[in-house]
């Protein structure tokens, strides 16, 4: 029971979720709209706008609002985004991976170190905590998607690596470069996916008790209220006890 795949359950069972929504919406049509302006502003010839819209759509986000972020990449006078990765320990040395895209380095850098320090965490330099990770592509398929057989079967011959199947569901990995050849592949054989993305998954994980992970929670979720943090990832272990006092 890993962090990165965990994480979103925790989330969906402690509400907040109009303003998170909001925000979510935001942080998927920054997504878009630096994918179109960095290749071409047609999801069908970018690879990276695709799996942008595609997440966009999987969470929702109304047609127009990916309409007008794709547009906003082709006017020219929008802001010009950077993205940086942030990597840093939270309680117990649980490893944390802060993915950001900003217009203003200085006040990002500022923001993040600052979030760490008052959560109890520590910011530290890039590379302190990458290696406990690997980069893969990540495809989320529901329970009624089929069997574990089914689903397994579908993914290697998509050219995927591995499959994790739960009565929750089934996460099918591959190497980040093949994830737009493996999820279109996945798609023609099971159907829409409820979610197409990169993510940084652990090689090595830190199991945290309940006061650990309720200090854990409340520094990723200061984290992603920065307008600037993209994504959170961390790789925290629990039990189901703990989960389930959370």
């Amino acid at each position: 029971m890993a962090g990165h795949s965990k994480w979103a359950n925790i989330q969906h069972r402690k509400g907040r979720q109009d303003a998170a929504r909001s925000k979510l919406f935001s942080k998927l049509s920054k997504e878009i709209t630096v994918a179109a302006k960095m290749g071409d502003p047609d999801p069908d010839k970018n690879p990276r706008l695709r799996l942008a819209v595609k997440e966009a759509k999987s969470n929702s986000v109304p047609k127009d609002v990916i309409e007008r972020a794709i547009k906003k990449s082709q006017a020219g006078d929008g802001e010009d985004y950077e993205e940086i990765r942030y990597e840093g320990y939270g309680p117990n040395g649980v490893a944390v991976i802060v993915e950001a895209m900003t217009d203003n380095r200085n006040r990002t850098a500022s923001n993040v170190r600052s979030t760490f320090s008052k959560n109890g965490g520590n910011l530290g330099e890039t590379g302190s905590v990458g290696f406990m990770f690997d980069r893969k592509g990540e495809v989320v398929y529901p329970a009624s998607a089929g069997d574990a057989d089914t689903i397994f079967e579908a993914a290697i011959e998509a050219g995927a690596e591995d499959v994790e199947s739960s009565e929750d569901g089934h996460i099918i990995w591959c190497a980040d470069t093949d994830l737009n050849e493996v999820s279109s592949a996945l798609e023609a054989a099971l159907g829409e996916s409820e979610s197409t993305k990169l993510v940084w998954k652990p090689t090595t994980t830190t199991e945290l008790g309940l006061e650990d992970m309720q200090r854990l929670m409340k520094l990723v979720e200061a984290l992603e209220d920065d307008d600037d943090v993209q994504r959170v990832t961390t790789n925290f272990e629990a039990t189901d006890e703990v989960m389930a006092q959370l």
